[in-house]
């Protein structure tokens, strides 16, 4: 079993899916907010791969935003924590690269998938937050932009307008919030869940599913 967290601690990408519809099972992040060292399903995702893949797009990027003339800082450099005082709750993330020109910013996640909505989510969780988090980003306005192979979206700094904001605090208080919040256990969503059926019973397993699908009941 997991160990409980001194105080909750969000990763931005835990909220993305669920903010847009891609995920619905709420109960994952909060679980994940509140606990640590908890059991997991073995990862069969080839990271190497994805790794090489995903480093090879970022210089690609980095150079070019480099010779226009940013300064442009990398990974771990943009790494945020934005600690709310009066909830206690920590939302952290680290945008792929952050490039200054003058009094403007830009922050881009690079992908290898196919695009989905909350990779430009995610991207907007960044820019609402690093102004919060990081003092040197404060006075700039900060644009956005996902890059994948051969398309880039841009997001207007101003994205990051009221509904939006009010959507993600609302969200970020029920994940980081005391009450537990409600499993929706399905095939699909368990099938990329890492936590386990030891700290979630109500997992669907790969076996079920495959169940499911070779049902003797004819359709059509």
């Amino acid at each position: 079993m997991g160990t409980l967290r001194t105080e909750p601690y969000i990763w931005a990408t835990w909220l993305t899916k669920l903010l847009v519809g891609e995920e619905s099972c709420e109960w994952g992040a909060w679980f994940k907010a509140h606990n640590q060292s908890y059991e997991k399903v073995p990862d069969t995702f080839d990271h190497t791969k994805w790794q090489i893949e995903h480093t090879a797009l970022l210089k690609d990027v980095q150079e070019k935003l480099q010779l226009e003339g940013h300064t442009v800082f990398l990974e771990r450099q943009n790494t945020f924590r934005v600690h709310s005082r009066q909830s206690n709750i920590v939302v952290g993330g680290q945008p792929d690269i952050i490039a200054i020109q003058g009094n403007n910013g830009l922050i881009c996640d690079t992908k290898t998938g196919q695009p989905r909505a909350s990779d430009h989510v995610q991207v907007m969780l960044y820019m609402w937050a690093l102004p919060f988090a990081l003092r040197q980003y404060r006075n700039l306005k900060l644009d956005g932009k996902v890059i994948y192979k051969g398309q880039e979206i841009e997001i207007p700094a101003s994205a990051i307008n009221e509904s939006f904001t009010k959507n993600l605090i609302k969200l970020i208080q029920r994940v980081g919030g005391s009450n537990p919040l409600q499993k929706v256990p399905s095939a699909m969503e368990c099938g990329f869940c890492q936590i386990a059926g030891t700290e979630c019973p109500e997992r669907i397993s790969g076996d079920c599913a495959e169940q499911e699908e070779n049902s003797d009941i004819d359709p059509y």
